[in-house]
């Protein structure tokens, strides 16, 4: 099976390159952070400059793990649901669930373990860019040096391999059969992380306004809430379309291609609902916190600065991630509908008809997971606002929700709108023979 899997990669490269782009990243900024913690490990350090480095490693790198994580199954599992037809081919030839598990774990621990080896040169790049910023900002010491060790290569190469052969098990022991227990586990998975997200929001007004981790429940109350709803996403999505107004022919198409793929946009919309919350909830609470500290006409601390830095760093990375989940998997759904829209042309539809269809899906989808995300941002900047400055939604809100709504829109819109257009390129009676 393992030849199976190199034959595969090398025969149809195309098929991964989203897999390796996610490795690529995931990598990245796996091994760019936990170089500082081969950097603070050095004889010499300073205390406070060792604590700086070490916070950025460890807050950062855990949350690089869970976006390596969803980036690489977001993108297995369309790849894998493309390939329904040859798994069944293989199946009835004599090959066992298991022999297929293992080739398509082996595809993606191979194009993995490429995406980490040339995220190395990059990661060093990074590292040295990261440590400067700390230094600039008076954080760590300027007689610090860059080191890329032992901690920040195997944390790369093994964070990266483990998530893709995780996520490819996970990928294809869906798409052969076990959905049920799956589903219930997802299921589980989704109300402990709300109940956890609610708990940690709540425990926000134990807090007083001067507290230097008065940030943290909320934040990670409203992340906890957002995983929470986007585990919940295709039942959230099947929700908001039985109630749907929408008229029209395009309209009614939308509906009815979105409620028949539901399951298969569901990391789309997981992807929008993180983003939204995240984004949000992290980004107005440190404009409150900043605007806090200015008007006390404080000086910010050590503390207070890298909790900036990081949270900057963090809201990063997780646009990076989301944008290149979303595009990833946006391209390879529309991609792989190529023989449906010519069936629609064929029935007489005409390209720009198509387009609207596709335009409405992809305004519900961003209008779904805008609103969730939404949600579970407020959650968290609503208690954080009250404790910290007596307010009850602050005036920053509303700019960075825009902005964060205009980039979620345009990623979802745009990388749909243009994939279609593309494929609408192929000519009806061509598409439909050739997907045959």
């Amino acid at each position: 099976m393992f030849m199976l899997a190199m034959r595969s990669i090398r025969q149809r490269p195309g098929r991964f390159l989203a897999t390796l782009l996610s490795a690529f990243l995931g990598a990245t900024i796996i091994m760019t952070f936990n170089a500082m913690h081969d950097t603070a490990g050095q004889p010499g350090v300073d205390a406070v400059s060792s604590d700086t480095l070490s916070t950025a490693a460890g807050v950062v790198g855990g949350y690089g793990t869970l976006l390596v994580f969803f980036a690489i199954a977001s993108t297995l599992t369309v790849n894998v649901r493309q390939r329904a037809a040859e798994m069944e081919l293989l199946r009835c030839s004599g090959a066992t669930p298991g022999q297929i598990k293992r080739m398509v774990v082996g595809e993606a621990v191979a194009v993995a373990l490429a995406g980490a080896a040339l995220a190395v040169g990059p990661a060093m790049l990074g590292g040295r860019a990261l440590l400067e910023v700390f230094q600039d900002s008076g954080q760590v010491a300027r007689s610090v040096e860059f080191d890329f060790g032992p901690v920040a290569f195997l944390t790369g190469f093994d964070i990266t391999l483990l998530a893709a052969g995780g996520a490819a098990f996970l990928a294809v022991r869906r798409a052969t059969g076990r959905r049920r227990q799956g589903g219930r586990a997802r299921t589980v998975l989704a109300y402990a992380a709300l109940v956890a997200g609610a708990a940690a929001v709540t425990s926000t007004f134990v807090f007083s306004a001067t507290d230097a981790a008065l940030m943290a429940p909320p934040a990670y109350g409203a992340i906890l809430l957002s995983v929470g709803c986007a585990l919940k996403a295709p039942r959230l999505l099947a929700a908001v379309l039985d109630r749907l107004p929408l008229g029209g022919a395009s309209g009614w198409l939308a509906v009815r291609n979105l409620r028949e793929r539901a399951g298969q946009l569901a990391g789309i919309l997981m992807s929008l609902i993180l983003f939204t919350a995240v984004a949000t909830a992290t980004l107005t609470m440190q404009a409150v916190e900043s605007d806090a500290v200015a008007a006390s006409g404080a000086v910010k601390s050590v503390d207070a600065k890298n909790l900036e830095t990081l949270n900057f760093t963090v809201v990063g990375i997780i646009v990076v991630f989301v944008c290149v989940m979303l595009v990833n998997s946006l391209y390879a759904a529309t991609s792989y509908r190529e023989r449906e829209f010519g069936q629609q042309r064929l029935a007489g539809a005409t390209p720009g008809q198509v387009l609207r269809v596709v335009g409405v899906e992809g305004l519900v989808l961003t209008v779904v997971g805008v609103f969730f995300g939404t949600a579970a941002a407020l959650a968290g900047i609503v208690p954080f606002t009250v404790v910290r400055t007596d307010a009850v939604l602050p005036e920053q809100t509303f700019g960075v929700w825009l902005a964060v709504v205009a980039v979620a829109s345009a990623v979802t819109m745009g990388t749909g709108l243009v994939t279609a257009r593309r494929v609408l390129r192929t000519p009806a009676v061509r598409a439909v023979a050739s997907a045959a």
